[in-house]
């Protein structure tokens, strides 16, 4: 009897691996795909004109993958529940950060949303939060690029981080909730060393970049432009590549994670997005020189952008993360 559970625990598992396989890569395609030539497609032919069209089918793509999840069986409450819940916790707090203090906890929120209930989750929060903040702040040609920015972050928190290391979190915990010390300390050890590949391959990417810098300048007066953001995407590639599947979920991983993606490729998209949505206005066009000026002046506010996200990780990422993982255990809320 026992032997025969535990073939059919194998086997259900396998089969829930290779759903979760077919979701992801269609998530991939409907992100890296569709939503980008749906938004180029938007700004470029309907002259971004038809934005909240454009924003509505970024939501029903984001429901897609996310509804897959339920393709052989019936959704739950308890596990749709979760998505809003995380969904207006990410609205509210970055409405109210906005008008107290200008710290970007909404792109925390987001990413500790793509850690605690994965890829396709935290992409459906992503885009969902971003676009009802914008019924706030304000709806327009940029909505779509933000919600695709927001999601994209979610997307990447969840398939970079591992699973498994969640799951042998609680394994470590002692009974009053906290690590035992040879735990903490194995941890920390194991931290430093996963973390240390993307950030050395970043750190490298940026190095080339200043390096091609001085030999061919080209028409660039200063280093810090889009060469920042192009070779320090490449790196992050190499970095997330090396180490996928493997990063640990602990608040010096978060943060570092969140601290680049943000500068790099919420703030790279982003500044594409600005060249776009503002091609209509006096003096403004569409050109790799006009992309140069926007990367160049957009540095500063990316770069306090990743780094109010990063901070709000640092302190809020791990306690909420454990907090959703309880939640998951206790409600049978697996994916």
């Amino acid at each position: 009897m026992g032997g025969g559970c535990s073939v059919d625990r194998r086997n259900l598992d396998e089969i829930g691996q290779k759903a979760a396989k077919k979701r992801t890569l269609v998530a991939a395609l409907f992100i890296f795909i569709l939503m980008p030539a749906t938004i180029l497609f938007s700004t470029l032919v309907l002259d971004g004109a038809r934005y909240m069209i454009t924003s509505l089918l970024i939501v029903i793509y984001t429901m897609v993958p996310f509804f897959m999840i339920y393709e052989k069986r019936k959704p739950k409450a308890r596990e749709v529940v979760i998505i809003a819940m995380m969904t207006a916790i990410t609205v509210a707090a970055q409405l109210f950060f906005h008008v107290t203090v200008p710290i970007q906890i909404g792109t925390a929120m987001i990413i500790i949303s793509g850690v605690a209930l994965g890829p396709e989750a935290g992409f459906m929060v992503g885009a969902l939060g971003r676009f009802v903040c914008n019924f706030y702040m304000g709806q327009g040609p940029w909505s779509p690029w933000q919600m695709f920015c927001w999601g994209l972050l979610g997307f990447l928190a969840g398939l970079t981080f591992n699973k498994v290391t969640v799951k042998n979190r609680y394994e470590e915990i002692n009974g009053e909730g906290e690590f035992s010390g040879a735990a903490l300390e194995e941890r920390k050890s194991r931290v430093f060393r996963v973390v240390m590949g993307p950030v050395m391959c970043v750190f490298f990417g940026i190095v080339v970049a200043y390096i091609t810098y001085i030999f061919v300048p080209g028409k660039d007066t200063t280093f810090w432009g889009w060469r920042v953001y192009a070779f320090g995407a490449l790196g992050l590639l190499v970095g997330a590549l090396l180490q996928r599947k493997r990063m640990p979920v602990d608040s010096i991983s978060l943060t570092v994670f969140t601290l680049f993606t943000t500068v790099i490729i919420y703030g790279g998209i982003m500044n594409i997005a600005a060249m776009f949505t503002s091609s209509g206005l006096p003096g403004s066009d569409i050109s790799f020189n006009t992309l140069r000026m926007l990367y160049i002046s957009g540095l500063p506010y990316d770069l306090y952008h990743g780094i109010t996200a990063a901070v709000s990780i640092f302190v809020i990422g791990n306690p909420m993360i454990e907090k959703l993982e309880r939640i998951k255990i206790k409600y049978g809320i697996y994916r």
